[in-house]
């Protein structure tokens, strides 16, 4: 028994500490497909300030009024689409990550993974790793390009978290990783593979980002420019093997949403472009997207290739994001470790 020990009193509670977290972090999922779950996410989703820079005052009466009466059965039909026996692609992939992330990084660490809206929530996860004895933990938002719509709200939900916190660990966060040289090798390695295993030889790759409202850039938000650095880097490692220097890339941003004016150029536009002017073989890579959802799985996947073969276009394929991948697991390792060092 150590002197701490001894000098405990007997009625002292069971305390747990020494231990080191990870919290790997995504955007969110209804928990079901279907129009109830679907408007409760969306009305936590579309509530987030760093989502929708509206006044609230003017917000919430649209939001309430018009928005969760009428898209929540359209989306729980594209969530449909998609679901499957084991529920929402995003939740079990990031969970499967989560998993493999813990297997790699051994019981030095305990590794957890939460959705930044719906469940399992930021704060109850950083309330179990704390109870499970982590006084340090790693929050690791799983976005490669940072924007405040996505990378500083899990900050902001982690910080209001710690805030009603009396013993709080000590907290550090995975910087953006768009142009880490793990990461760009991952998705050199990952596209590289799939393409290869494709019936057919693309004359286009697109690689398509998630959009955010043209004010987000004009703003200094840094996303645009983390999304065409990432492009640009991925494109040149593409093109330096043989395999692939005549392939065409192009960038462009998808899921708009509302009146204002999006990022361009648009991936349904650019789909509909590219098969009206005569490409009749096309892939897609999402390289901001960590793990397959929706996004990919029924927007890019079902309605992109709807898109590009009504334009005329004949070969389409959606390449499958990092997910588990070996290359998307080793990547993820390398770069959390760098980020637990010193606490290793």
């Amino acid at each position: 028994m150590t002197w701490t020990e001894q000098s405990l009193p007997a009625d002292h509670p069971s305390v747990r500490s020494g231990k080191i977290g990870v919290l790997v972090v995504n955007l969110g999922t209804p928990e079901a497909a279907e129009p109830g779950a679907v408007k409760r996410y969306l009305a936590e989703f579309l509530s987030d300030k760093r989502v929708i820079e509206i006044p609230q005052i003017v917000w919430q009466p649209i939001l309430r009024g018009i928005i969760l009466n009428t898209r929540p059965k359209k989306s729980a039909k594209a969530y449909a689409k998609v679901w499957t026996e084991d529920g929402s692609p995003l939740a079990f992939i990031t969970k499967a990550q989560a998993n493999g992330l813990q297997d790699r990084l051994g019981d030095g660490v305990i590794v957890r993974y939460a959705m930044r809206y719906g469940n399992p929530s930021i704060p109850d996860q950083i309330t179990a790793l704390h109870e499970a004895g982590a006084e340090r933990i790693l929050l690791a938002p799983l976005y490669p390009q940072y924007c405040a719509a996505t990378t500083a709200t899990v900050v902001d939900k982690a910080a209001e978290t710690l805030a009603k916190q009396r013993w709080q660990a000590s907290l550090r966060t995975l910087p953006p990783y768009h142009d880490d040289p793990a990461y760009i090798e991952a998705l050199a390695v990952d596209t590289k593979r799939q393409l290869s295993a494709l019936s057919f030889v693309p004359e286009v790759l697109l690689l398509s980002f998630h959009g955010m409202p043209q004010r987000t850039l004009d703003l200094g938000d840094p996303y645009h420019c983390h999304c065409r650095k990432t492009a640009r880097l991925l494109s040149a490692a593409l093109h330096s093997d043989p395999q692939f220097a005549d392939l065409r890339i192009e960038t462009s941003f998808q899921s708009r949403f509302g009146p204002a004016e999006w990022l361009k150029p648009a991936t349904d536009d650019t789909l509909e472009a590219e098969g009206a002017k005569g490409t009749k073989r096309l892939a897609i890579a999402a390289p901001g997207f960590s793990a397959d959802c929706v996004e990919t799985l029924e927007e890019l996947a079902i309605e992109g290739k709807n898109q590009f073969t009504e334009a005329g276009g004949e070969e389409f394929a959606v390449l499958s994001c990092l997910n588990t991948s070996d290359a998307g697991m080793a990547m993820l390792e390398t770069i959390i470790r760098r980020e637990l060092g010193g606490w290793l």
